[in-house]
């Protein structure tokens, strides 16, 4: 049982949710997974096994792709579709040109600050944390990395973008920024991740079948630790 296992994680379930249950279903408790999705989020989580936690931190740092939704006109305190509307403006007709400009300012590298509905830690305690107890603190910008972006369909308060990125990178802050550059205001409808490194979210097993399914089918899905190294070209 030691390597990596693909989960195609459901939406509004969390991270932990999922290592949980696998837990449960394989009768282990070491088991760890690569990189949280937040419970609006859907895609690719890399669970690590056994000895496979040894090499958790090296899969983090791959790259990450996203497919996702740009929600304009709104801006929300968690940046996301799950969080408070804190404003709301009209949306005007932008241009492909305009709409453009506004992704290209963050490619490549960057400064990020992360949100404070986040799991990052000051001083010891979540700043999820804080943010509930109605607590805004400084938080320590984040060098960050867009490869590559693309808009895959504009509607009128609406984009379906894909983005290619760093590790530790937050989509919804990426589009709130954005939504502040075009004088709108914008967040996160919703959030797929397609890709972490070389490992793909084609043919990984359904988070949704977890709780029905065998102990020995699913050990059948899981990567050896070879296996691993093979597929991540090392």
């Amino acid at each position: 049982m030691d390597g990596v296992l693909l989960i195609d994680k459901a939406s509004q379930m969390t991270s932990h949710d999922v290592v949980a249950i696998v837990r449960r279903v394989l009768g282990i408790k070491k088991v760890g997974h690569c990189g949280t999705l937040d419970p609006l989020a859907t895609g690719l989580l890399m669970l690590t096994l056994g000895r496979g936690t040894k090499i958790q931190d090296l899969l983090m740092s791959e790259d990450k792709e996203y497919s996702g939704t740009m929600k304009l006109g709104a801006v929300t305190d968690s940046q996301d579709a799950e969080g408070k509307i804190l404003e709301t403006h009209l949306v005007p007709s932008f241009d492909r040109e305009t709409l453009e400009a506004a992704f290209e300012k963050y490619d490549g590298d960057f400064y990020q600050i992360p949100p404070m509905v986040s799991a990052i830690k000051k001083e010891g305690v979540p700043l999820y944390k804080l943010a509930r107890a109605g607590k805004i603190v400084e938080r320590e910008p984040r060098f960050v990395r867009v490869y590559a972006h693309e808009i895959l369909e504009e509607r009128s308060d609406e984009v379906d973008f894909r983005v290619v990125c760093s590790k530790g990178f937050y989509v919804r802050t990426y589009v709130h920024d954005i939504g502040q550059d075009l004088c709108c205001g914008a967040h996160l409808q919703s959030l797929r991740r397609m890709k972490s490194g070389r490992f793909s979210v084609d043919g990984a097993f359904p988070a949704a079948l977890l709780k029905q399914t065998a102990r020995e089918e699913l050990l059948g899905r899981v990567l050896s630790l070879p296996e691993v190294s093979r597929l991540r070209g090392a």
